[in-house]
């Protein structure tokens, strides 16, 4: 029985060499296969077993084929299936049912059917496709496979798959050399942590890194509001860090961070922006921006430079503030853990403006939630015709209706009004002291607390019974523990003058000019911000206001005692010297 099966494995192949392969039917190729190849054509497809071999007309086209634990091999790769089709002049084998082959790199193709042509080395692979490396699987219905380029590439849609990765698209790239992946088409990369969509991405399996051309959005897939939008970047998806290039967006923590050029780690949610900035808070209705910015996710804050602002939305008015560095940054409220109170902080040269308040000073921090505006370092407070100075002042704004509700101000506190601000006259009503408190209504300011060392310079005024008109009658000068002064539209009156109280008042005949005002008076019209623009300058730099100095009654009086005492003088005997 053994010598019998040896003879039939004899005559098989004798016959196979006998066998004039030639197809009744020219064999039509796969476009794929006529590309130009640079490379020169390979060695002969080779036969190494089959369990049967078969030549009939009926059955494709006359060319014969080999059925049974099919083996051929080429230039290292060996290809098996359940029934190969030989065109022996073509170097061209086609391979029907469990098809594999495995190639000398380690990758291994299987698939329900396989075209393969020994001269390009070029090969399709179709039906349940499967690729296999140390590096990956790629899944398909059909794989495009060029073993000169060693690269494979699929356009009907399909997987690929590694330790952490998930991708699926349309049609992909593979280079088996570089290990490089090029996406096209609808790509979708799914991990643990992290969704990426986007329409063209490049991903390199050594360094597993990938890079973004075209819309890409990557996902965070506990926080799905947390994202990342680009068409221009790099992912290193080991570090979780990204690269961005163009027109990109990252989302975290309900806010939205843009910029040319910007980086994000999401392990450890730091994050920076270089190039037009701005970091847009909703929930805040605040945005900032600058030439760079950083965030960090985690302390859910954020810092802004090179020329920053801010501004804070209201529904009636806004806030603007600039300064060298701009802070912003939310914490857990103590009274309630399940809510959490923003704060803006400014510093060097911080400057606000609002259309009922302007603020100059050194530094300045905005609890944006209760309202509380805290100013240090030569800050100067402007409202309406009025000016506020001190060593530090607190602001304290009512987050409902957007007025100013008071001032404190703590340290050579310094309040001046205009008593008149319909004229250019130099009178000026002035309240001083340690600390004061300033309070508004409708953010008109209606009175004043000053507490030690408490002064006051105002002017007096009545009414002319005869012309109903008001008339100036005199200055007062008050010098207190405390006083309590009182602002009307046109004047300040002191209602309460406590501890060692003095005052004294003075008809206009009799007060001159430098009595009228306090050495440190220092009335500011060239820095005040008068548009909002003026936020970003060191100093606006207006025009000093030229107010116009009212001494005709002191100066005639001074004439009359003047004239007097000349008189006097005149009766006097003269003395003769003998």
């Amino acid at each position: 029985m053994k010598k019998l099966f040896v003879l039939f494995l004899f005559i098989s192949a004798f016959s196979f060499a006998q066998i004039a392969t030639k197809p009744q039917d020219p064999l039509v190729k796969d476009p794929y296969f006529n590309t130009a190849q640079k490379a020169p054509q390979g060695e002969k497809v080779r036969l190494i077993h089959s369990d049967f071999f078969q030549k009939t007309p009926e059955k494709y086209s006359g060319n014969p084929y080999f059925s049974g634990n099919v083996q051929f091999e080429h230039q290292g790769s060996l290809l098996s299936a359940d029934e190969v089709i030989f065109y022996e002049e073509q170097n061209f084998v086609k391979a029907i049912g469990n098809v594999k082959l495995q190639n000398a790199d380690g990758s291994v193709i299987t698939a329900g059917e396989m075209e393969y042509d020994g001269n390009s080395q070029k090969g399709i692979a179709r039906k349940n496709v499967v690729l296999t490396d140390p590096k990956q699987t790629i899944k398909t219905e059909t794989l495009y496979y060029d073993r000169l380029s060693n690269k494979a590439y699929f356009n009907t849609g399909g997987t690929i798959s590694d330790a952490a990765n998930v991708m699926y698209t349309k049609s992909a790239t593979y280079d088996l050399n570089s290990k490089m992946i090029d996406f096209t088409g609808n790509v979708k990369i799914n991990n643990p942590d992290y969704t990426v969509e986007g329409t063209n991405i490049v991903q390199n399996q050594n360094t597993n890194t990938a890079i973004f051309s075209g819309p890409t959005t990557i996902t965070n897939k506990k926080n799905p509001a947390n994202l990342i939008y680009t068409e221009k970047g790099t992912y290193n998806m080991n570090s979780k860090e990204v690269y961005l290039k163009k027109n990109s967006r990252i989302h975290y923590n309900d806010k939205i961070l843009t910029g040319d050029d910007m980086y994000f780690n999401q392990i450890t949610g730091f994050g920076t922006a270089k190039g037009n900035v701005t970091l847009r808070d909703p929930k805040e209705r605040r945005y900032m921006k600058g030439g760079y910015g950083e965030i960090y996710e985690k302390k859910d804050s954020a810092m802004m430079t090179d020329r920053p602002y801010a501004v804070k939305i209201l529904d009636k008015d806004s806030m603007y503030f600039s300064a060298q560095k701009i802070l912003a940054y939310q914490k857990i409220d103590p009274a309630n853990p399940l809510k959490k109170k923003s704060f803006l902080r400014a510093y060097k040269k911080s400057r606000m403006f609002k259309s009922n308040i302007q603020v100059r000073a050194d530094s300045l921090a905005f609890n944006e939630t209760d309202g509380v505006m805290h100013l240090f370092g030569k800050p100067i407070a402007w409202s309406g015709e009025k000016q506020v100075t001190g060593d530090k002042i607190e602001a304290y704004f009512d987050t409902e209706s957007e007025y100013i509700d008071s001032l404190k101000v703590v340290g050579n506190a310094f309040a001046i009004s205009k008593a008149d601000s319909l004229n250019l006259k130099d009178e000026f009503n002035q309240v001083k002291g340690k600390l004061m408190t300033v309070y508004y209504k409708e953010n008109e300011i209606t009175l004043a607390k000053v507490i030690g060392n408490a002064q006051a310079i105002t002017y007096a005024d009545d009414q002319n019974e005869k012309t109903k008109e008001t008339e100036r009658i005199g200055v007062a000068l008050s010098t207190c523990g405390t006083i309590e002064a009182e602002f009307e539209e046109r004047r300040v009156q002191i209602i309460s003058c406590n501890v060692g109280a003095n005052t004294d008042i003075y008809p206009m005949s009799k007060i001159a000019r430098e009595k009228r005002f306090f050495p440190d008076f220092n009335w500011n019209t060239k820095d005040r911000l008068r548009k909002w623009q003026d936020i970003f300058l060191d100093t606006p730099d207006y025009e000093e206001v030229k107010y116009q100095s009212d001494d005709a009654l002191y100066n005639a009086a001074q004439k009359a005692i003047d004239d007097a005492k000349a008189k006097e003088e005149a009766k006097k005997p003269k003395r003769v010297r003998k």
